[in-house]
């Protein structure tokens, strides 16, 4: 029985760790940056889009390239996101994988 209790105990101390982590994870900010620094965009923790800027030279592009420049910054911010929350759920978790346990990027 004792061991039962030791399971439980983990899991209560993993659970409130997760819960510690997702609190630090929505206040991350991430940057994505293209086209020489020409387009930035941040994203907050949950994903969402909090800020584009655009360089004046860049409005001068042609539309398709700003689009092209724009979907590039948001999928390296999106990258970096994803790196920072792996890395915030690995201290929670101690390393541990949790087997089918993805986070939702």
């Amino acid at each position: 029985m004792t061991d039962f209790s030791k399971i439980l105990d983990k899991a209560k101390e993993l659970e409130a760790k997760m819960k510690e982590s997702q609190e630090k994870i929505k206040n991350i900010r991430v940057e994505g940056i293209s086209g020489s620094k020409s387009v930035k965009i941040t994203l907050d923790g949950e994903g969402e889009m909090q800020k584009i800027e655009l360089s004046n030279e860049i409005l001068k592009e042609e539309k398709s390239i700003v689009e092209d420049l724009i979907v590039a910054a948001h999928n390296n911010a999106k990258a970096q996101l994803k790196s920072k929350t792996t890395e915030e759920i690995s201290k929670a978790t101690g390393g541990l994988g949790i087997p089918g346990f993805k986070w939702p990027l």
